[in-house]
């Protein structure tokens, strides 16, 4: 091959490399979000590779759950906090809402970061 004709190839390999990594990094990162419930005090967790960018300083709000499936579109907010970083996750706490019935944390949408939902808990009244 001629020297010329390989300084492209090179380049153009070098190129398509550079391109992939832009894109990868473009890509929104995994959340994970955890929620318990110890009477009426909810709390949980934010999990995410990009510890800074998603699991702290992120806004988890506390749905009441209507129906048998989850729908944050249509169903009430009664709670929310920011997670504070706390090791390796993000931490989140409602307080004593005081409230019964099904409900569900969520982490919405955040530029770089995918959207998560938790399991749905049930306390009793």
């Amino acid at each position: 091959m001629k020297p010329k004709l390989l300084l492209i190839v090179a380049l153009a390999v070098c190129g398509a490399v550079a391109l992939t990594s832009i894109a990868g990094a473009g890509q929104a990162a995994k959340t994970r979000v955890t929620i318990q419930v110890e009477g009426r005090d909810f709390s949980g967790k934010v999990k995410s590779p990009r510890l800074h960018k998603c699991a702290d300083n992120r806004n988890v709000k506390l749905y009441k759950q209507k129906g048998p499936e989850q729908n944050p579109r249509t169903e009430e907010v009664v709670a929310s906090d920011t997670s504070e970083l706390n090791g390796d996750h993000g931490e989140w706490s409602t307080g004593n809402t005081g409230l019964s019935g099904k409900f569900y944390a969520r982490a919405g949408r955040k530029p770089g970061c995918k959207p998560d939902s938790s399991r749905t808990l049930h306390t009793e009244p």
